[in-house]
C-alpha cells in the first residue's frame, strides 16, 4: 500500500510542532504528494529553496530571500514564476519573516500553499524530512498479534480461533507489551527496518475469546502497552490435529523459515499448537534464541560443530 498526503494534511498534522501559520495560497490545499513521487533523488521531499530542481517543499530562509533581493525586477518575477510553476505541495519562510508581497502574490495567484513558521530553516528541514519519509514509506496490514517481547518486536501470525490473543494475554501478564491486535500496520521506514504500530481504533485493545475486547492499558496499566516497535521475528501458530501424524521438523533447528514482509525477508518460526504445551515459555524461548542468533550464538550450529569435532576424534584415518 502506497500513501499519499496533502497540503492541508501536512500542515494540520506539523502546525503545533512547527509553528506554522498559512498566510497565502490556501487554494492549494488539496495538492497531494504521493508516495511514487520520491522515488528519485531529485527533487528532494524537503529542502531550501532551489530553482534547478525543485523540492517537494521549499523552503525559504534568510539566504534565500537575500538572494531573491538581489536579482534585477524582471528576472525576480521570472524566479518567482518558475517556483511557483513546479507546483510544490507548500513554500515556508522560516524564523517568522516578513512575506515579500510579490512572493505572496504569485502564491495566491497560482494556489500554492505559503506559511511561515517561527523555527529555524534545519529544524524545518530535519522534522519535515522524517515525517514526510513516514508518512509516504510503503506499508502494509497483517493479521496477527504484534507484541514486545525481551525488547523485540515479534508478530504472532495463524489461522483464527488458534489462541493468538490467550497467548498474548499470558505475555502481557509475564511482563512483555502489546502493540497491536488483530490488525497491526507495519511500514518501512528504511532499507532494513520496518517499524509496527496500531490502528487508532485498536489502541491499546486485545480481543480474547469468551472475554471479549479489554483495555490493556487500564487493566496492567501504561507499561504494559507500547505505541510501536520494529518487527524483528514473526511466531506463526499452527494448529496440530491429534488423529494426524506430525509433519516433519529438523529437531536440530526447529521449523524455521522466512516471511517476505515489503522489501525484508524477516525470520520466521512455526510452533504446533497442541494440549499441554506452554506456548508463552516456547515464545519467550524462541524470541531468546534469535537475540542469541543475532549475536552469533548458535545452539545447533555448536551442536553440529561439537559432533564433527569427536567424529574427527574417532576416525581411524
Amino acid at each position: 500500500m502506497q500513501n499519499r498526503i496533502t497540503s492541508r494534511q501536512l500542515f494540520e498534522q506539523m502546525q503545533e510542532r512547527l509553528d506554522l501559520r498559512w498566510i497565502a495560497g490556501q487554494r492549494g490545499e488539496q495538492r497531494v504528494l504521493e508516495a511514487a513521487s520520491h522515488l528519485s533523488r531529485r527533487p528532494s521531499l524537503v529542502g531550501y529553496l532551489n530553482t534547478i530542481y525543485p523540492n517537494q517543499v521549499q523552503i525559504i530562509g534568510t539566504a534565500e530571500l537575500e538572494y531573491l533581493d538581489g536579482l534585477e525586477a524582471r528576472q525576480r518575477w521570472e524566479t518567482l514564476a518558475k517556483i511557483a510553476n513546479a507546483q510544490p505541495l507548500a513554500l515556508i519562510l522560516t524564523r517568522d519573516q516578513p512575506c515579500p508581497p510579490d512572493l505572496r502574490d504569485a502564491a495566491n495567484e497560482t494556489d500554492t500553499p505559503l506559511w511561515v513558521s517561527a523555527r529555524r530553516g534545519h529544524e524545518l528541514l530535519t522534522y519535515l524530512q522524517y515525517h514526510l519519509a513516514r508518512v509516504l514509506a510503503p506499508s502494509v496490514t497483517l493479521h496477527g498479534v504484534f507484541m514486545e517481547v525481551y525488547s523485540i518486536g515479534v508478530l504472532l501470525t495463524g489461522d483464527s480461533g488458534v489462541g493468538k490473543s490467550e497467548l498474548a494475554l499470558e505475555l502481557i501478564s509475564r511482563g512483555h507489551r502489546l502493540v497491536a491486535d488483530d490488525a497491526p500496520e507495519f511500514t518501512q521506514i528504511a532499507p532494513d527496518v520496518i517499524d509496527g504500530t496500531c490502528p487508532e481504533l485498536l489502541q491499546d485493545l486485545l480481543e480474547v475469546r469468551g472475554l471479549g475486547v479489554i483495555n490493556v492499558a487500564d487493566m496492567f496499566g501504561d507499561t504494559a502497552v507500547k505505541r510501536n516497535k520494529y518487527l524483528r521475528l514473526i511466531i506463526h501458530l499452527e494448529r496440530q490435529d491429534p488423529q494426524e501424524d506430525p509433519k516433519p521438523v529438523d529437531r536440530l533447528r526447529g521449523d524455521v523459515g522466512r516471511r517476505r514482509v515489503l522489501d525484508l525477508d524477516i525470520p520466521l518460526i512455526t510452533l504446533p499448537v497442541a494440549a499441554g504445551r506452554n506456548l508463552a515459555v516456547l515464545v519467550e524461548a524462541a524470541v531468546r534464541a534469535q537475540i542469541l542468533k543475532g549475536k552469533g550464538i548458535d545452539a545447533a550450529q555448536t551442536f553440529i560443530d561439537r559432533q564433527a569435532h569427536q567424529m574427527r576424534r574417532h576416525s581411524p584415518w
